[in-house]
């Protein structure tokens, strides 16, 4: 059995995270959504738990950092193509991301990064698969 991955974020408006997610191309599944969590699907063996601040707070006694102001985590998705890093990242603006930084391209990999509504960041690459191996 494939070891299955959970990224819980913290999350301010959960509609509007649901919104901006959907415009990106994510789906959700309903039964593990009410008004404090959705499972955001990002393939079959990995998934992103939105959890409204409180609702998050209740699964750790530390202190919740503001994602716009310090770095929790940086969660990187790949893409298919260079062309595909693009649309995402376009897609991500659009949707009322922020990019992080200029374009990395290093010939065999490139990637793009945004924040998204709550200042998580989400690194898009790419990676030659002739390099990977």
């Amino acid at each position: 059995m494939a070891t299955k991955i959970f990224i819980n974020l913290a999350v301010s408006d959960l509609n509007k995270s649901v919104a901006f997610f959907t415009r990106l191309g994510f789906s959700f599944n309903p039964k593990f959504t009410d008004e404090n969590a959705t499972c955001m699907i990002v393939n079959e063996e990995a998934f992103v738990m939105l959890l409204v601040k409180p609702f998050f707070q209740s699964f750790t006694h530390k202190t919740l950092v503001d994602a716009h102001q310090s770095t929790e985590v940086l969660t990187a998705l790949s893409q298919e193509s260079r062309a595909e890093v693009d649309t995402f990242l376009e897609k991500a603006l659009a949707a009322g991301a922020t990019e992080n930084r200029p374009a990395d391209d290093l010939g065999f990999m490139y990637s793009r990064s945004f924040s998204d509504l709550d200042g998580h960041i989400w690194e898009i690459h790419w990676m030659d698969p002739r390099e990977a191996q």
